[in-house]
């Protein structure tokens, strides 16, 4: 299913600068898993300046996607690659790709670079010529960062409609798109207020409550445990993705998962919000395949000035701190992409063409 935007006003969404907002830059960019000094060693890693250049891209740009960044970076790999031929390019680039992947946890980031290392791959097939082929290259690559820029405000476009005057809408964790669907929804005159999770461990839902209450828009934080005593007042339920899977579930925040379910219950809509480049070709069948997904163990510290519930004094207890879990596409309404508006099942076959 898709509809035609209506022209709105543009918004530009700015990331406040608070201990959450630190937050939300450290832990969405580099990844407190990875062996970053490794990574950054440029005598262990030849791809250590690109790693480098994501991640200065990500600390000078806090409101652009951590995707985007990546591709930006590849981009500029492209530019400077000093291979001599087609395949030791393609060869260089898959190592690139490997490297920034691996600075970050971020299920948009490993989406993006593979997206955008099939497109490398189908131009290469089909322009022998090395330097032809890598003009056309990064001209594709800095078109991908500029249509990637847009897509929030081409969601808000398609998701307009669906905030309505006098309605509550609740959502969980901090999501740019959300947050610019929200505030594209203020500037039309729109009279809405907004719950807000609290988001544990790093309670970055104050972060958007924050950028809410900035923009006047009434908010009110709850505990995540209180989503069932507020749902009653709530009329839809509007969350973003850290990726959208084969069979048009999400991989998100933990805690969304439930809250998709309470959300059942109480027979009211759940949508999702998120740009194309979040589209993954994976399937989990359970919550235990996201670790594998995201090739994370639980029992790691949150880089962040919050941490999980600490029972070291505790003996024979054991902690399991997931960052993520896994919506299925059952308990999904709609999607908002700026490929239009989705239903679940429609996932698959934009994925077939993004990747063939």
């Amino acid at each position: 299913m898709s509809s035609n935007p209506k022209n709105t006003s543009a918004v530009t969404l700015t990331v406040p600068e608070t201990k959450y907002a630190r937050t939300a830059r450290s832990w969405p960019g580099s990844n407190p898993l990875a062996a970053l000094d490794e990574l950054l060693d440029e005598k262990k890693n030849p791809f250590a300046w690109v790693v480098k250049l994501f991640l200065e891209y990500l600390q000078q740009s806090p409101d652009t996607a951590p995707a985007v960044c990546a591709v930006r970076a590849l981009t500029e790999y492209v530019k400077l690659s000093k291979a001599n031929t087609m395949m030791e390019f393609e060869l260089d680039l898959r190592k690139a790709v490997d490297s920034v992947k691996s600075a970050s946890n971020v299920l948009s980031v490993s989406s993006g670079c593979d997206l955008f290392a099939r497109y490398v791959s189908r131009t290469v097939a089909d322009i022998p010529k090395f330097e032809e082929c890598r003009k056309i290259l990064v001209e594709r690559g800095e078109q991908y960062t500029k249509q990637s820029l847009t897509s929030r405000e081409k969601i808000s476009k398609y998701a307009a409609n669906f905030i309505r005057d006098g309605v509550t809408v609740l959502t969980h964790g901090f999501s740019r798109v959300v947050l610019s669907i929200l505030l594209s929804a203020q500037t039309q005159r729109r009279r809405f207020s907004v719950i807000v999770t609290e988001a544990r461990p790093d309670q970055i839902g104050y972060m958007t409550a924050q950028v809410l209450q900035e923009a006047n828009i009434p908010v009110t934080v709850v505990v995540d445990s209180a989503v069932g005593y507020v749902m009653d007042k709530v009329d839809l339920v509007l969350v973003g993705a850290e990726g959208i899977v084969e069979n048009g579930g999400i991989i998100n925040k933990l805690g969304t998962y439930q809250i998709s379910l309470v959300t059942a219950a109480f027979k009211k809509p759940f949508y999702v919000a998120a740009e194309s480049f979040k589209f993954m070709r994976v399937y989990p069948l359970n919550q235990r395949d996201i670790a594998e997904i995201k090739q994370e163990e639980h029992n790691f510290k949150f880089l962040s000035e919050f941490s999980p519930i600490d029972i070291s004094s505790l003996e024979n207890v054991k902690t399991e701190n997931p960052t993520n879990d896994y919506t299925p596409p059952s308990c999904i309404t709609l999607l908002f992409t700026e490929l239009g508006v989705l239903t679940p099942s429609a996932v698959s076959d934009e994925l077939i063409k993004l990747y063939y």
